[in-house]
Protein backbone atom coordinates (compact mmCIF):
# COMPACT_ATOMS: atom_id res chain seq x y z
CA UNK A 1 0.00 0.00 0.00
CA UNK A 2 0.98 3.80 -0.54
CA UNK A 3 1.90 4.81 2.90
CA UNK A 4 2.59 8.48 3.68
CA UNK A 5 5.50 7.89 5.95
CA UNK A 6 7.65 5.31 5.41
CA UNK A 7 9.66 3.51 8.11
CA UNK A 8 12.83 5.99 8.61
CA UNK A 9 10.68 9.37 7.92
CA UNK A 10 10.32 11.36 10.55
CA UNK A 11 7.50 14.11 10.59
CA UNK A 12 7.63 17.40 12.03
CA UNK A 13 7.59 17.39 15.93
CA UNK A 14 3.49 18.37 16.50
CA UNK A 15 2.78 16.11 13.77
CA UNK A 16 4.21 13.01 15.51
CA UNK A 17 2.61 14.10 19.18
CA UNK A 18 -0.44 14.20 17.41
CA UNK A 19 0.22 10.67 15.45
CA UNK A 20 0.90 9.44 18.81
CA UNK A 21 -1.73 10.37 20.77
CA UNK A 22 -3.71 8.25 17.63
CA UNK A 23 -1.64 5.18 17.90
CA UNK A 24 -2.28 5.29 21.87
CA UNK A 25 -5.60 5.82 21.59
CA UNK A 26 -5.80 2.87 19.63
CA UNK A 27 -4.34 0.69 21.97
CA UNK A 28 -5.19 1.63 25.14
CA UNK A 29 -8.86 0.28 25.71
CA UNK A 30 -7.01 -2.70 25.52
CA UNK A 31 -3.89 -2.61 27.42
CA UNK A 32 -5.60 -1.17 30.62
CA UNK A 33 -8.57 -3.62 29.99
CA UNK A 34 -6.29 -7.09 30.76
CA UNK A 35 -5.26 -5.54 34.29
CA UNK A 36 -8.80 -4.48 34.94
CA UNK A 37 -9.78 -8.19 33.98
CA UNK A 38 -7.64 -9.77 36.69
CA UNK A 39 -8.30 -7.58 39.46
CA UNK A 40 -6.12 -8.32 42.92
CA UNK A 41 -5.49 -4.35 42.84
CA UNK A 42 -3.49 -4.56 39.69
CA UNK A 43 -2.76 -0.80 38.29
CA UNK A 44 -3.97 -0.15 34.52
CA UNK A 45 -1.54 3.14 34.87
CA UNK A 46 1.18 0.50 35.80
CA UNK A 47 0.52 -1.87 33.32
CA UNK A 48 -0.02 1.28 30.07
CA UNK A 49 3.76 2.28 31.80
CA UNK A 50 4.69 -1.26 31.34
CA UNK A 51 3.43 -1.44 27.46
CA UNK A 52 5.75 1.80 26.91
CA UNK A 53 8.62 0.63 28.45
CA UNK A 54 8.39 -2.89 26.66
CA UNK A 55 7.59 -1.17 23.71
CA UNK A 56 11.04 0.52 23.68
CA UNK A 57 13.01 -2.47 24.59
CA UNK A 58 11.04 -4.23 21.70
CA UNK A 59 12.27 -1.57 19.25
CA UNK A 60 15.77 -1.28 20.45
CA UNK A 61 16.03 -4.80 19.63
CA UNK A 62 14.31 -4.45 16.37
CA UNK A 63 16.85 -1.79 15.38
CA UNK A 64 14.32 0.90 14.93
CA UNK A 65 12.60 -1.21 12.11
CA UNK A 66 9.43 -2.27 13.24
CA UNK A 67 6.86 -0.14 13.52
CA UNK A 68 4.43 -1.43 16.26
CA UNK A 69 3.27 -0.97 19.91
CA UNK A 70 2.99 -3.44 22.64
CA UNK A 71 0.07 -4.15 24.83
CA UNK A 72 -0.89 -6.22 27.64
CA UNK A 73 -1.60 -10.00 26.18
CA UNK A 74 -4.95 -11.39 26.52
CA UNK A 75 -3.59 -14.46 25.55
CA UNK A 76 -1.84 -14.91 28.88
CA UNK A 77 -4.84 -13.82 31.11
CA UNK A 78 -5.39 -17.88 32.25
CA UNK A 79 -1.81 -17.50 33.37
CA UNK A 80 -2.06 -14.43 35.32
CA UNK A 81 -4.86 -15.75 37.04
CA UNK A 82 -3.66 -18.54 38.41
CA UNK A 83 -0.12 -16.69 39.31
CA UNK A 84 -2.71 -15.22 42.15
CA UNK A 85 -4.88 -18.18 42.78
CA UNK A 86 -1.82 -20.39 43.46
CA UNK A 87 -0.57 -17.97 45.94
CA UNK A 88 -0.65 -17.83 49.65
CA UNK A 89 -1.03 -13.67 49.48
CA UNK A 90 -1.50 -11.36 46.94
CA UNK A 91 2.28 -10.14 47.47
CA UNK A 92 3.22 -13.23 46.26
CA UNK A 93 1.00 -13.17 43.62
CA UNK A 94 2.62 -10.30 42.29
CA UNK A 95 6.10 -12.14 42.51
CA UNK A 96 4.39 -14.86 40.28
CA UNK A 97 3.47 -12.38 37.56
CA UNK A 98 6.91 -11.21 37.27
CA UNK A 99 8.27 -14.60 37.40
CA UNK A 100 5.59 -15.74 34.85
CA UNK A 101 6.98 -12.70 32.23
CA UNK A 102 10.01 -13.82 33.17
CA UNK A 103 9.62 -17.61 32.22
CA UNK A 104 7.61 -16.72 28.99
CA UNK A 105 10.52 -14.01 28.02
CA UNK A 106 12.75 -16.96 28.05
CA UNK A 107 10.92 -19.41 25.40
CA UNK A 108 11.31 -16.29 23.23
CA UNK A 109 14.76 -15.83 23.60
CA UNK A 110 15.23 -19.78 23.02
CA UNK A 111 12.95 -19.40 19.92
CA UNK A 112 14.97 -16.26 18.75
CA UNK A 113 18.75 -18.52 19.71
CA UNK A 114 17.18 -21.06 17.23
CA UNK A 115 15.92 -18.90 14.68
CA UNK A 116 18.94 -17.32 14.76
CA UNK A 117 20.85 -20.96 14.12
CA UNK A 118 18.77 -22.29 11.38
CA UNK A 119 17.31 -18.88 9.63
CA UNK A 120 13.41 -18.59 8.48
CA UNK A 121 12.92 -20.13 5.60
CA UNK A 122 11.55 -23.27 7.14
CA UNK A 123 8.87 -20.93 8.09
CA UNK A 124 7.98 -19.58 4.41
CA UNK A 125 7.95 -23.59 3.91
CA UNK A 126 5.35 -24.24 7.13
CA UNK A 127 3.06 -21.27 6.70
CA UNK A 128 3.13 -19.97 3.44
CA UNK A 129 0.68 -17.44 2.16
CA UNK A 130 -1.97 -20.05 1.85
CA UNK A 131 -2.17 -20.16 5.66
CA UNK A 132 -0.76 -17.27 7.14
CA UNK A 133 -3.25 -15.12 5.05
CA UNK A 134 -6.67 -16.73 6.29
CA UNK A 135 -4.58 -17.03 9.79
CA UNK A 136 -4.22 -12.96 9.77
CA UNK A 137 -8.29 -12.79 8.75
CA UNK A 138 -8.96 -14.58 11.60
CA UNK A 139 -6.89 -12.62 13.86
CA UNK A 140 -9.24 -9.51 12.89
CA UNK A 141 -12.56 -11.53 12.70
CA UNK A 142 -12.15 -12.84 16.00
CA UNK A 143 -11.89 -9.58 17.51
CA UNK A 144 -15.46 -9.06 15.64
CA UNK A 145 -17.60 -9.88 18.42
CA UNK A 146 -15.69 -7.38 21.01
CA UNK A 147 -15.76 -4.65 18.62
CA UNK A 148 -19.40 -4.92 18.03
CA UNK A 149 -20.16 -6.15 21.80
CA UNK A 150 -18.50 -2.36 22.59
CA UNK A 151 -19.80 -0.86 19.97
CA UNK A 152 -23.40 -1.40 22.10
CA UNK A 153 -22.16 -0.63 25.42
CA UNK A 154 -22.13 -4.14 26.53
CA UNK A 155 -18.61 -4.63 27.87
CA UNK A 156 -19.27 -2.23 30.75
CA UNK A 157 -17.30 0.34 30.20
CA UNK A 158 -20.23 3.07 30.11
CA UNK A 159 -22.24 4.30 32.75
CA UNK A 160 -24.55 1.74 34.36
CA UNK A 161 -28.32 1.64 32.78
CA UNK A 162 -27.22 3.47 29.17
CA UNK A 163 -29.44 2.39 26.33
CA UNK A 164 -28.14 0.04 24.13
CA UNK A 165 -29.57 2.13 21.20
CA UNK A 166 -28.47 4.94 22.00
CA UNK A 167 -24.95 3.38 22.49
CA UNK A 168 -25.00 2.60 18.74
CA UNK A 169 -25.66 5.68 17.89
CA UNK A 170 -22.95 7.31 19.45
CA UNK A 171 -20.75 4.57 18.35
CA UNK A 172 -22.01 4.53 14.65
CA UNK A 173 -21.01 8.12 14.78
CA UNK A 174 -17.73 7.73 15.43
CA UNK A 175 -17.25 4.62 12.93
CA UNK A 176 -19.01 7.34 10.35
CA UNK A 177 -16.52 10.16 11.00
CA UNK A 178 -13.53 7.96 11.29
CA UNK A 179 -14.21 6.36 7.30
CA UNK A 180 -14.85 9.84 6.31
CA UNK A 181 -12.26 11.20 7.78
CA UNK A 182 -9.84 8.82 6.02
CA UNK A 183 -11.29 8.52 2.31
CA UNK A 184 -12.18 12.34 1.67
CA UNK A 185 -10.45 14.38 4.36
CA UNK A 186 -7.09 15.91 3.03
CA UNK A 187 -3.48 15.55 4.10
CA UNK A 188 -3.67 15.96 8.03
CA UNK A 189 -7.30 14.74 8.58
CA UNK A 190 -6.72 11.82 6.21
CA UNK A 191 -4.01 10.85 8.38
CA UNK A 192 -5.65 11.20 12.03
CA UNK A 193 -9.02 9.50 11.61
CA UNK A 194 -9.36 7.80 14.77
CA UNK A 195 -8.76 11.14 17.12
CA UNK A 196 -11.53 13.21 15.03
CA UNK A 197 -13.75 10.02 14.90
CA UNK A 198 -13.50 9.89 18.76
CA UNK A 199 -13.69 13.44 19.75
CA UNK A 200 -16.81 13.25 17.56
CA UNK A 201 -18.47 10.15 19.56
CA UNK A 202 -17.56 11.36 22.86
CA UNK A 203 -19.00 14.55 21.88
CA UNK A 204 -22.11 13.28 21.09
CA UNK A 205 -22.37 10.99 24.16
CA UNK A 206 -21.50 13.99 26.06
CA UNK A 207 -24.72 15.42 24.66
CA UNK A 208 -26.44 12.20 26.15
CA UNK A 209 -25.36 12.58 29.07
CA UNK A 210 -26.11 15.84 29.66
CA UNK A 211 -29.36 15.74 28.48
CA UNK A 212 -29.69 12.43 30.83
CA UNK A 213 -28.19 14.17 33.93
CA UNK A 214 -30.90 17.02 33.56
CA UNK A 215 -33.98 14.57 32.76
CA UNK A 216 -32.95 11.86 35.33
CA UNK A 217 -32.80 9.38 32.97
CA UNK A 218 -30.79 6.84 33.03
CA UNK A 219 -30.78 5.40 29.50
CA UNK A 220 -29.00 8.21 28.21
CA UNK A 221 -26.28 8.52 30.93
CA UNK A 222 -23.56 7.19 28.38
CA UNK A 223 -20.36 8.79 30.01
CA UNK A 224 -18.81 7.52 33.33
CA UNK A 225 -17.72 10.18 35.28
CA UNK A 226 -17.53 8.36 38.98
CA UNK A 227 -14.24 7.14 37.81
CA UNK A 228 -12.58 10.44 38.70
CA UNK A 229 -13.74 9.92 42.27
CA UNK A 230 -11.14 6.43 42.24
CA UNK A 231 -8.49 8.52 40.18
CA UNK A 232 -4.91 7.69 41.42
CA UNK A 233 -1.82 9.83 40.50
CA UNK A 234 0.54 7.77 40.41
CA UNK A 235 1.15 3.85 39.09
CA UNK A 236 1.24 1.18 41.50
CA UNK A 237 4.21 -0.55 40.01
CA UNK A 238 4.29 -4.24 40.25
CA UNK A 239 7.57 -4.35 41.42
CA UNK A 240 7.15 -2.56 44.54
CA UNK A 241 4.05 -4.83 45.65
CA UNK A 242 6.19 -8.02 44.47
CA UNK A 243 9.22 -7.21 46.96
CA UNK A 244 7.17 -7.61 49.99
CA UNK A 245 6.14 -10.97 49.06
CA UNK A 246 9.58 -12.89 48.05
CA UNK A 247 10.04 -14.38 51.34
CA UNK A 248 6.65 -16.61 50.98
CA UNK A 249 8.06 -18.28 47.54
CA UNK A 250 7.94 -21.73 47.28
CA UNK A 251 9.45 -24.32 44.66
CA UNK A 252 6.23 -25.72 44.21
CA UNK A 253 4.43 -22.00 44.04
CA UNK A 254 7.37 -21.41 41.13
CA UNK A 255 6.74 -24.91 39.40
CA UNK A 256 3.34 -23.76 39.02
CA UNK A 257 3.51 -20.33 37.09
CA UNK A 258 5.95 -22.31 35.05
CA UNK A 259 3.54 -24.61 33.85
CA UNK A 260 1.07 -21.68 33.31
CA UNK A 261 3.30 -19.08 31.41
CA UNK A 262 5.57 -21.33 29.47
CA UNK A 263 2.81 -23.35 26.91
CA UNK A 264 1.36 -20.03 26.51
CA UNK A 265 4.61 -18.76 25.31
CA UNK A 266 4.70 -21.38 22.66
CA UNK A 267 1.62 -20.59 21.40
CA UNK A 268 1.80 -16.78 20.97
CA UNK A 269 5.09 -17.57 19.11
CA UNK A 270 2.60 -18.61 16.02
CA UNK A 271 0.48 -15.54 16.90
CA UNK A 272 3.61 -13.42 17.15
CA UNK A 273 4.96 -14.33 12.95
CA UNK A 274 1.65 -13.65 11.97
CA UNK A 275 1.35 -10.13 12.96
CA UNK A 276 4.74 -9.33 11.63
CA UNK A 277 4.01 -10.96 8.39
CA UNK A 278 0.87 -8.94 8.69
CA UNK A 279 2.82 -5.95 9.49
CA UNK A 280 5.07 -6.96 7.00
CA UNK A 281 2.62 -6.93 4.11
CA UNK A 282 1.35 -3.68 5.25
CA UNK A 283 4.83 -1.62 5.24
CA UNK A 284 6.58 -3.56 2.14
CA UNK A 285 9.22 -4.84 4.40
CA UNK A 286 10.04 -8.34 4.90
CA UNK A 287 10.57 -7.78 8.91
CA UNK A 288 10.99 -11.56 9.54
CA UNK A 289 14.22 -10.71 7.11
CA UNK A 290 15.12 -7.31 8.03
CA UNK A 291 15.84 -6.83 10.94
CA UNK A 292 14.89 -10.51 11.26
CA UNK A 293 12.30 -12.71 13.46
CA UNK A 294 15.44 -13.72 16.23
CA UNK A 295 15.43 -10.09 16.54
CA UNK A 296 11.23 -9.34 16.83
CA UNK A 297 11.20 -11.98 19.32
CA UNK A 298 14.13 -11.00 21.52
CA UNK A 299 12.02 -7.80 21.45
CA UNK A 300 8.60 -9.25 22.59
CA UNK A 301 10.38 -11.42 25.00
CA UNK A 302 12.37 -9.27 26.84
CA UNK A 303 9.93 -6.38 26.77
CA UNK A 304 7.22 -8.70 28.30
CA UNK A 305 9.66 -9.36 30.96
CA UNK A 306 10.45 -5.43 31.57
CA UNK A 307 6.76 -4.55 31.01
CA UNK A 308 5.48 -7.18 33.59
CA UNK A 309 8.12 -5.95 35.87
CA UNK A 310 6.84 -2.44 36.06
CA UNK A 311 2.76 -3.48 35.07
CA UNK A 312 2.47 -7.03 35.35
CA UNK A 313 1.08 -7.97 32.35
CA UNK A 314 3.13 -9.98 29.45
CA UNK A 315 3.46 -7.60 26.39
CA UNK A 316 2.75 -8.50 22.80
CA UNK A 317 2.32 -6.78 19.48
CA UNK A 318 -0.93 -5.25 19.02
CA UNK A 319 -3.28 -5.24 16.18
CA UNK A 320 -4.74 -2.17 16.86
CA UNK A 321 -1.50 -0.67 16.47
CA UNK A 322 -0.69 -2.32 13.10
CA UNK A 323 -4.48 -1.34 11.91
CA UNK A 324 -3.68 2.39 12.78
CA UNK A 325 0.01 2.11 10.58
CA UNK A 326 -2.39 0.42 7.41
CA UNK A 327 -5.31 3.31 7.58
CA UNK A 328 -3.46 6.29 8.44
CA UNK A 329 -0.35 5.09 6.50
CA UNK A 330 2.09 6.37 8.47
CA UNK A 331 4.98 3.52 9.51
CA UNK A 332 6.73 5.82 10.81
CA UNK A 333 8.91 3.95 14.10
CA UNK A 334 9.50 7.44 15.24
CA UNK A 335 6.00 8.28 16.06
CA UNK A 336 6.01 4.25 18.03
CA UNK A 337 8.70 5.91 19.75
CA UNK A 338 6.74 8.86 20.91
CA UNK A 339 3.50 7.08 21.77
CA UNK A 340 5.70 4.61 24.06
CA UNK A 341 7.09 7.84 25.62
CA UNK A 342 3.84 9.88 25.91
CA UNK A 343 2.32 6.11 27.39
CA UNK A 344 4.44 6.21 30.18
CA UNK A 345 4.48 9.80 31.08
CA UNK A 346 0.46 9.79 31.11
CA UNK A 347 0.98 6.92 33.30
CA UNK A 348 2.01 9.53 35.88
CA UNK A 349 -0.63 12.34 35.48
CA UNK A 350 -3.62 10.71 36.58
CA UNK A 351 -6.61 13.00 35.40
CA UNK A 352 -5.79 12.75 31.59
CA UNK A 353 -5.07 9.08 31.97
CA UNK A 354 -8.97 8.97 33.42
CA UNK A 355 -10.11 11.28 30.80
CA UNK A 356 -9.01 8.94 28.95
CA UNK A 357 -10.59 5.64 31.01
CA UNK A 358 -13.80 7.96 30.56
CA UNK A 359 -14.30 7.46 26.92
CA UNK A 360 -17.21 4.92 26.71
CA UNK A 361 -16.63 1.90 25.12
CA UNK A 362 -19.44 2.25 22.30
CA UNK A 363 -16.78 5.24 20.94
CA UNK A 364 -13.76 2.81 20.91
CA UNK A 365 -16.33 -0.06 19.42
CA UNK A 366 -16.69 2.33 16.91
CA UNK A 367 -13.18 2.89 15.42
CA UNK A 368 -12.32 -0.64 16.27
CA UNK A 369 -15.21 -2.01 13.60
CA UNK A 370 -12.52 -0.32 11.23
CA UNK A 371 -9.23 -1.61 12.99
CA UNK A 372 -10.29 -4.91 13.21
CA UNK A 373 -11.68 -4.99 10.25
CA UNK A 374 -8.28 -3.92 8.59
CA UNK A 375 -6.44 -6.66 10.11
CA UNK A 376 -8.68 -9.29 7.94
CA UNK A 377 -8.57 -7.44 4.93
CA UNK A 378 -4.67 -7.69 5.40
CA UNK A 379 -5.16 -11.44 5.88
CA UNK A 380 -7.20 -11.45 2.53
CA UNK A 381 -5.37 -9.66 0.60
CA UNK A 382 -2.49 -12.18 1.26
CA UNK A 383 -4.76 -14.41 -0.18
CA UNK A 384 -5.22 -12.78 -3.49
CA UNK A 385 -1.58 -14.40 -4.79
CA UNK A 386 -3.42 -18.01 -4.23
CA UNK A 387 -5.41 -20.27 -6.80
CA UNK A 388 -8.28 -20.96 -5.06
CA UNK A 389 -9.32 -23.14 -7.96
CA UNK A 390 -6.69 -25.73 -6.12
CA UNK A 391 -8.23 -28.22 -4.12
CA UNK A 392 -5.54 -28.37 -1.96
CA UNK A 393 -5.45 -24.64 -1.08
CA UNK A 394 -9.24 -24.33 -0.81
CA UNK A 395 -9.62 -27.04 1.64
CA UNK A 396 -6.62 -25.27 3.85
CA UNK A 397 -8.13 -21.57 3.74
CA UNK A 398 -11.42 -23.38 4.87
CA UNK A 399 -10.53 -24.82 7.50
CA UNK A 400 -8.60 -22.24 9.09
CA UNK A 401 -11.44 -20.00 8.15
CA UNK A 402 -13.98 -22.02 10.00
CA UNK A 403 -12.00 -23.19 13.05
CA UNK A 404 -10.85 -19.59 13.77
CA UNK A 405 -14.39 -17.67 12.98
CA UNK A 406 -16.26 -21.11 14.77
CA UNK A 407 -14.10 -20.23 18.00
CA UNK A 408 -12.54 -23.37 18.34
CA UNK A 409 -10.20 -23.25 21.25
CA UNK A 410 -8.80 -26.18 23.27
CA UNK A 411 -8.21 -26.29 27.44
CA UNK A 412 -5.59 -27.96 28.98
CA UNK A 413 -5.83 -27.04 32.91
CA UNK A 414 -4.62 -23.71 32.83
CA UNK A 415 -3.67 -23.47 29.55
CA UNK A 416 -5.86 -22.51 26.56
CA UNK A 417 -4.99 -23.02 23.14
CA UNK A 418 -6.91 -19.68 21.48
CA UNK A 419 -8.89 -19.97 18.45
CA UNK A 420 -6.24 -18.45 16.22
CA UNK A 421 -3.72 -20.46 17.15
CA UNK A 422 -5.79 -23.67 16.33
CA UNK A 423 -7.05 -22.06 13.42
CA UNK A 424 -3.12 -21.94 12.66
CA UNK A 425 -2.38 -25.16 13.80
CA UNK A 426 -4.83 -27.21 12.12
CA UNK A 427 -4.15 -25.05 8.94
CA UNK A 428 -0.56 -26.01 8.86
CA UNK A 429 -1.61 -30.15 9.64
CA UNK A 430 -4.13 -29.72 6.69
CA UNK A 431 -1.36 -28.39 4.09
CA UNK A 432 1.34 -31.16 5.23
CA UNK A 433 -1.35 -33.78 4.61
CA UNK A 434 -2.13 -32.31 1.70
CA UNK A 435 1.09 -31.54 -0.07
CA UNK A 436 1.62 -34.91 -1.26
CA UNK A 437 -1.01 -34.48 -3.69
CA UNK A 438 0.70 -31.62 -5.11
CA UNK A 439 0.63 -32.16 -8.76
CA UNK A 440 4.52 -33.14 -9.71
CA UNK A 441 5.80 -31.72 -13.01
CA UNK A 442 5.90 -34.57 -15.90
CA UNK A 443 9.14 -36.17 -16.35
CA UNK A 444 11.31 -34.85 -19.67
CA UNK A 445 10.97 -37.12 -23.11
CA UNK A 446 14.55 -38.74 -23.38
CA UNK A 447 15.99 -42.06 -24.82
CA UNK A 448 15.53 -44.46 -21.58
CA UNK A 449 18.83 -46.17 -20.84
CA UNK A 450 19.29 -49.63 -21.20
Amino acid sequence: MNLTYNIKDKPGFGKTVVFALQQLLAIMAATIAVPGAVGNGMSQTAALFGAGVGTLVYLCFTRFKSPVFLGSSFAFLGSMFAAFAGAASVQIGYVGLILGALFAGLVYVLLALIVKAVGVKWIDKLMPPVIIGPTVAIIGLSLAGNAVGDLLGNSGAVAAGASTYVCMICGLITLAVTTLCSVYGKKMVKMIPFIIGILAGYCVALVFTLIGRAAENPALIIIDFSKFSTMTWLPDFTFLTAAKGLSGITGTYIATIAVAYVPVAFVVFAEHIADHKNLSSIIGVELLKDPGLHRTLLGDGVGSIAGAFFGGCPNTTYGESVGCVAISGNASVITIVYTAVLAMLISFFGPFATFLATIPSCVMGGVCVALYGFIAVSGLKMIQTVDLGDNHNLFVVSVILIAGVGGMSVSFGKVTITSVACALILGILANLMLSKNVPQPAPKKGKNKK
